[in-house]
């Protein structure tokens, strides 16, 4: 039998990768801010760089780019 892995976060891509956004787990006032800002399932996001220690994530969603918390990237699930 095989064991499915967990589904991967915005907040465990390395540097310089990018995926497919699979859905988005946060709360409804969080998760419309983040569908403003491009986070929709199906849309390609990349993450340019971490800050240090437990800094921000830099990413590119579309044309868009933004510092998003590691606690908020964590709640968006990416597609295998």
């Amino acid at each position: 039998m095989l064991e499915s892995s967990p589904p991967v976060q915005l907040a465990d891509l390395a540097p310089g990768a990018s995926a497919t956004i699979a859905s988005l787990s946060a709360d409804p006032g969080l998760r419309q801010r983040l569908e403003a800002l491009g986070f929709r399932p199906g849309q390609r996001v990349q993450l340019l760089r971490r800050a240090w220690w437990a800094g921000p994530l830099h990413v590119r969603v579309g044309m868009t780019e933004l510092m998003l918390r590691r606690r908020d990237a964590a709640l968006v699930a990416l597609a295998a």
